[in-house]
């Protein structure tokens, strides 16, 4: 016997817990996570950074509306979800046409000299930075618990959360789709993919043409603080061809290698040559040493083709909704890509430009092929 809803999510992610957070207010839902505890891929292994330049000129309403969000979530009756922290990008000379166009297409970022890119980060060797940038409206995202706060509203509206719920088989049956896990089966008429890194093999199970999404493996590491340095103030840094960047954790240094790896899902983990490397030209920055490696990771982000998320209904299948694709903006964009997902599942008009939801629609790869 299936248990029954009006929607299944299949991932519990911040995507599918934000999602379905959403949809419980006005629908039976019931998310299945295949690991034994939310956000534990991708999710639980952010930069957990909220950029309001960062994304594709279609995707500023998100940010916009994000942003409010996160700096006042009532429904989640939660404080801010953000903490300040400017990012500043530094450029040597090999990099100055790639500031250049980001001082060009970004709102938000301002020049500053090198001087005051190495007074704001004091352990920068000054001599090769040729130019640097800072967007001050940056901040950190408490991801824990955004992630928590979508997983009780979830439960406060009478949603389920099923996890070590690995999808094995789906089909479509009497108007449902039915999903089978070892934690039982399961049926609604509205599927939802959050599956992140897994969306297209998820959409493979259900007979569904793949959207072409590509996991990128990231890596990072935890490093101790420099040695009479306070680092908690200072700001993120990164390069602006993102051959590394680094932020304040907890006292500590965040160092990313910052690749983009394409590969294949699964439970990501560091390689120590990319690391190694990574750490190496984080190093040649700095006027002091890596010493020690606290802990490392990696994560996936996955990208479709065109590098935009791919939100909305299946063209070739009915009631199956995509949610996935989200690539490097997917924590910062939750509030706002659970809100598009609840308008349009609903068939409600939404807030959100026309624009930006073509943008990001399911039949564009259809219209491509």
């Amino acid at each position: 016997m299936a248990t029954t809803s009006d929607i299944l999510v299949i991932g519990g992610g911040m995507a599918g817990t934000s999602a379905a957070a959403r949809l419980a207010a006005e629908a039976s839902v019931v998310l299945l996570e295949a690991e034994q505890a939310l956000g534990t891929q991708s999710s639980g292994r952010s930069a957990a950074m909220f950029i309001p330049s960062y994304g594709a000129p279609a995707l500023h309403p998100l940010i916009s509306a994000a942003h409010v969000f996160m700096q006042a979530p009532d429904a989640l009756d939660e404080p801010s979800m953000l903490s300040p922290r400017s990012v500043m990008t530094i450029a040597a000379e090999d990099e100055m046409d790639v500031l250049a166009e980001d001082m060009a297409t970004r709102e938000g970022l301002r020049r500053i000299t090198p001087e005051e890119a190495v007074e704001r980060l004091p352990i920068l060797r000054r001599a090769p930075i040729a130019d640097a940038a800072i967007e001050e409206a940056a901040a950190d995202i408490d991801v824990a618990r955004l992630l928590q706060g979508f997983a009780r509203l979830l439960r406060r509206l009478g949603g389920q959360t099923i996890t070590g719920a690995r999808v094995g088989a789906i089909r479509r049956e009497g108007g449902s789709w039915t999903v089978e896990t070892p934690a039982g089966r399961f049926s609604a008429p509205v599927l939802v993919n959050a599956a992140g890194a897994w969306a297209d093999r998820v959409a493979g199970l259900a007979g569904i043409a793949p959207a072409g999404l590509v996991p990128h493996r990231r890596t990072a590491a935890i490093l101790p603080a420099p040695e009479g340095h306070d680092v908690r103030g200072w700001p993120m840094v990164a390069t602006a061809a993102e051959r590394w960047y680094a932020k304040p954790d907890a006292g500590r240094l965040l160092v990313s290698a910052a690749e983009e790896d394409p590969t294949e899902p699964h439970d990501a983990y560091p390689l120590d040559l990319v690391l190694a490397e990574g750490l190496h030209r984080f190093e040649q920055a700095m006027t002091v040493p890596v010493t020690r490696v606290e802990h490392a990771w990696a994560g996936l982000r996955t990208f479709a083709p065109d590098r935009m998320p791919v939100v909305g209904f299946a063209p070739d299948a009915e009631g199956f909704f995509w949610l996935a694709g989200q690539g490097g903006v997917g924590i910062q964009l939750s509030p706002a890509l659970s809100t598009v997902a609840a308008d349009l599942i609903a068939r409600r008009p939404s807030a959100f430009p026309a624009a930006t939801l073509q943008a990001m629609a399911p039949e564009r790869f259809a219209v491509a092929a």
